[in-house]
């Protein structure tokens, strides 16, 4: 179901119930949309650094390979 038959299904509803029409969809996308750019002005988005679970040493981390070895530092 889409977003315009969903809307029909509601506002045929809240005729039988005698309720207000709801909104029609994408009445307030702008506001959203501009609410959402500026709290990402405001708090823009932060990179890891490196995969979690790494102790962030270069040369590897010591896990061993897929073969049950252990890789020295980077080979």
């Amino acid at each position: 179901m889409d977003a315009i038959q969903q809307h029909m299904l509601d506002t045929y509803r809240a005729a039988r119930l005698a309720e207000p029409a709801p909104p029609p969809p994408g009445r307030h996308d702008r506001s959203v949309l501009r609410d959402l750019y500026r709290h990402w002005l405001t708090h823009p988005p932060t990179r890891r650094s490196g995969k979690p679970g790494r102790s962030g040493k270069p040369g590897g981390s010591g896990t061993p390979s897929p073969s049950g070895r252990s890789s020295p530092s980077g080979v």
